[in-house]
């Protein structure tokens, strides 16, 4: 994987862009801005560039090595990246819109989504997006083990996507859990076919040991007298008309209860865009997402947005093509080609 996608770096053009977010499409957007001669700053919250593809997949999945060849790529053609540094809470990101020529905002999607249930703050109810990135910290020397959660016994994973096959990846064979794991239980609400998962990764992570329960759903977590438990129900699929998947519906009375030491949350995750809702003129869409143009453009003049900020969780590829494409209308737009348009 190159984010750097020309031999040499051609004249300065004498225009500065700001980047936030240093996962592919942050990445990939450098990558282009900078072989088009512009001076590209890229501002991160974590202490290594790469985003959720190096701290969120668990390493046989992804090279990180690679990335980080990379990402060193783009510093020898002089990008600049400023770690450490979460935009709208260690700087504003009206101060960074004053001072760059054009801003692209690529934070894409860190926070777990809620199940909305009863128990859910519960400490041992993990948000699973957020935990494997401490252990990959942990893991690459950032932060001490200590500061990770480390589940052991009955472990509980909720949604069938990526996420959870990474958190059941990291749990039965990083060694750092392994040993403490008696057993790992993925719960779906509807079937494996209709998950976001390919059947494939079904049958990785069940010959890995995890045991799937397909048609369920929690609805309740509770303590008592220092046994974890989790309250399921039951579920069947309707068709509903206009949608591609059938709608799961509880099934009355199937309520069951199971105890678990810890759960992960695994259902998704929510745009993190750098900003309060209404704050600097950028709007939101209903889902969270910023509000584009066809030409990345934000309602706010000179500010972009790119990758899964923009239209929710993807895969690499489609975040690292936004960024990319981002890229092509920032410069237009540097060099007059192209004009703001509110979306």
């Amino acid at each position: 994987m190159r984010f750097l996608r020309c031999q040499s770096i051609p004249p300065p053009t004498g225009k500065r862009v700001a980047i936030i977010g240093a996962g592919p499409a942050g990445l990939g957007a450098a990558g282009v801005l900078r072989c088009r001669g512009h001076d590209v700053v890229v501002f991160d919250m974590l202490p290594e560039a790469g985003g959720m593809m190096f701290f969120g997949i668990p390493d046989d999945r992804i090279n990180k090595e690679r990335i980080r060849a990379s990402i060193r790529e783009l510093m020898d053609a002089g990008v600049k990246f400023v770690l450490n540094t979460k935009v709208g809470r260690d700087i504003p990101l009206g101060k960074i819109i004053e001072s760059f020529d054009a801003v692209l905002i690529a934070t894409g999607t860190w926070r777990t989504r809620r199940l909305d249930v009863p128990g859910e703050d519960l400490p041992w109810v993990l948000n699973a997006a957020e935990w494997l990135v401490e252990v990959h910290m942990a893991r690459y020397g950032h932060i001490p083990w200590s500061d990770v959660v480390k589940p052991k016994g009955r472990i509980l994973i909720v949604g069938a996507g990526l996420t959870a096959v990474d958190i059941a990846t990291v749990l039965l064979t990083y060694p750092e859990f392994r040993g403490g794991v008696e057993e790992v239980v993925l719960s779906y609400r509807r079937t494996r076919e209709l998950a976001p998962m390919r059947l494939s990764e079904f049958e990785r992570i069940e010959k890995l040991g995890v045991k799937v329960w397909e048609l369920t759903q929690p609805v309740e977590f509770k303590e008592r007298d220092g046994v974890r438990r989790v309250r399921f129900t039951r579920m069947k699929l309707e068709a509903t008309p206009g949608e591609k998947r059938p709608r799961p519906k509880p099934i009355p009375g199937s309520e069951f209860e199971e105890v678990f030491d810890y759960v992960f949350k695994a259902i998704g995750e929510e745009p993190t865009p750098p900003f309060e809702p209404g704050e600097y003129g950028i709007e939101l869409n209903p889902d969270g997402t910023i509000k584009t143009n066809e030409y990345f453009m934000t309602t706010r003049e000179k500010v972009f947005a790119a990758g899964d900020v923009r239209h929710g969780p993807s895969l690499i590829g489609p975040a690292l093509k936004s960024g990319l494409d981002a890229a092509q209308r920032i410069h237009e737009y540097l060099t007059g080609l192209l004009q703001w348009s509110k979306p």
